[in-house]
Formats: structure tokens, sequence, C-alpha cells
């Protein structure tokens, strides 16, 4: 089959590469429907976390059940279903309480020795404890296949985001990062009741899409004067609940600074050099929380798809570049330069 490779920074390749095939009887092989690029994948990309030459890349897919072993109890072969962006066995302490990203047996997609979700198929293990099975309807449907798919990371860490943050109704929420991400941040900000979402982005065509998803203000600054301006908005102070969706230190201090005394960060922006921006005694001094981290979104997909199915939420603009499987180096490129905002892959 054909599944992209990432060799060194810059150097995406889609070759030839063996077949997944069966290991363990807990395993499914998987037909991928769609997929796509995060913005994780491009620390990767530009050489700040290390690959393997010749590693798999790619963590966010759907497909179809191509083939399911003998332990298989919950899939069939045909079933549509989408995949978490780390696999878990469904039966660990972890798992049991919705942390499924700590999963003993658990793992990403992409890691050595493991398939990358930018391919035809991947080689599923704890099938039942990972997969979770979407209407077969929704297959013929390319608009609600690919809201589906923001099921398997970003539709679900921006959901994470807002949980840390501590949103409900009525609350102020301002979020800091204007990627896929970010955005369904502001979805799921929302969703949850929040009555003012400050989307903080410079980019006109991602703004838009963050006032279509809820968003009541928009603030182009950074730095200083974003913090200038959302305490403006706020009458002087900052908002109860910061999403914080970037992972810089520059974002961190942002986020810490417009954040009211008492109120709460919910942070899933990837760290890269965002150590500095933390000050513990302002965060001591001011009672601000702090809570997030790489999200369970297996735990989140049960409540969050039927929204999706009903249209209640529709993520699906977050995907603004689609492409064949030969043209996701230039995927990469796109998101890369900031061409795109994220791009869909069909296999």
């Amino acid at each position: 089959m054909r599944a992209t490779v990432i060799h060194a920074p810059h150097d995406i390749r889609v070759q030839e590469v063996p077949d997944p095939a069966i290991q363990q009887p807990t395993d499914v092989v998987l037909r991928v429907l769609r997929a796509c690029i995060c913005g994780s994948d491009l620390w990767a990309y530009r050489g700040e976390s290390a690959r393997e030459p010749g590693q798999r890349i790619g963590h966010e897919f759907l497909g179809i059940v191509e083939e399911a072993g003998s332990g298989v109890n919950g899939f069939a072969v045909g079933d549509l279903v989408v995949a978490p962006f780390v696999w878990s066995d469904g039966t660990c302490a972890y798992c049991a309480e919705g942390l499924t990203t700590s999963c003993p047996q658990g793992g990403f997609w992409g890691s050595v020795g493991s398939d990358g979700g930018q391919g035809e198929a991947v080689r599923v293990p704890f099938a039942d404890g990972t997969l979770v099975k979407l209407p077969a309807a929704a297959a013929s449907d390319d608009r609600l296949l690919t809201a589906l798919l923001a099921l398997s990371d970003v539709l679900g860490t921006g959901h994470h985001a807002a949980v840390g943050a501590g949103v409900k109704p009525g609350s102020t929420v301002a979020v800091v990062g204007d990627g896929a991400v970010g955005l369904c941040g502001v979805m799921a900000a929302k969703r949850l009741g929040a009555e003012r979402i400050i989307a903080l982005g410079r980019h006109s065509a991602r703004t838009d899409i963050a006032r279509t998803f809820g968003a009541t203000d928009v603030v182009a600054e950074r730095g200083g004067a974003a913090v200038a301006a959302v305490r403006e908005l706020l009458g002087g102070e900052g908002a109860q609940a910061v999403i914080e969706a970037v992972g810089t230190e520059q974002s961190m201090r942002t986020a810490v600074e417009i954040t009211r005394d008492g109120g709460s960060i919910g942070y899933v922006g990837v760290p890269h050099g965002s150590g500095t921006g933390l000050d513990l005694g302002v965060m001591f001094d001011r009672n601000i929380a702090l809570r997030g981290g790489v999200a369970p979104v297996r735990g989140y997909i049960p409540e969050l798809l039927p929204d999706v199915l009903s249209g209640a939420i529709d993520p699906s603009p977050v995907f603004d570049l689609a492409i064949g499987l030969d043209d996701v180096p230039a995927g990469y490129k796109a998101m890369d330069e900031r061409t795109a905002l994220k791009v869909l892959i069909k296999p």
C-alpha cells in the first residue's frame, strides 16, 4: 500500500510500504476513507520534534473495517469507524476513568513500528477499546464524513480545553490561537453555554470561521496589545475561562495575563518552548488554575458524536483544503506556510 513517510525535516514522501496485517486477535485492519494533517505534525516536519528516517506520520483518520481479528467483538468487516489519535485497550484503570491517553498498552499512530493515519490502510490494535462505530450512511455523505473526521482529534481536543478551562453556561471565554484546535475550542465553548467568546487571531479567514462557530468578539493584536484589548472588552478584567491552543511561550503568557483572578486556563497547545510562559508566583497570587494536556478524545467521542450527526455542531469548515494521497507533501507545505488551515486527505 501507499503511506506517508517522513525522512528528514521538510522531507515528506508518499511511498510503497508493507500492507498492514492482523498481528493480534484484538486487531483490525482499516481501509482509510479520510485522514488529515495536524498542526502538531508540523513540529516533526520542521525538525522541532525528533523522528526516525522512514517513520510513518499522521494520527487522524476514519475508514472501513477490512479485516477483524478473532478476539474483536464490537466490529465486523464493512463497519464505518473513527479512530481517536491514541489507541487504548479500553480495560485498564485509566481507560475506565476516561484517561485513555495514559493507557499502559496504548500508543500514538505513527510511532516507531506502527502505521500512520496518512495512508491507505492502518492496523488498529485493541480495536474494541479504541474505535467508535459510525452510521454506515455517513460514508456517502462527504460533508458529514469530513465533520466526523474532526472527532479523531481537533474537535475532542478543543472540547478538552473548554472543559479544562471550566466553561459553563454564562461563562466569558477567551481563546488564544486561531488554528483548527482553537476554532474547535470556540465551538466547544459555545456548545457548553458560554455567553461571550473572544477569539484571538490575526487571519480574517480563520476569525470568520470563529464567528461562525460562536465567537462574539475578535482581537487581532498580539502580546501586550492583545492583553490590553481583551481587558478593555471586559471592563478591565480578564476572562473567567481561557483556552490556550498554541503551546508557545508567548501564547501561554498571553493566556495567563488575560485570565480573570480566580479563573482557569485549559491548555491543549502542544508545548514547544512554553515553560517560561508560566509564572507560578503570578498564578498563585491571582488564584489561576491550569488544567489540560493531551486530550483523551476517545472518552469524548460518545458525547460529541450525536451533535455532529444531528448537525447541532459542524466542525467541517476547519478543513479548507482537500487533496489526494499523492499530494500530501504539498499539503504539509501549505500548512507550514499558513496558506491552508487544515488539510483533508482523501486516499
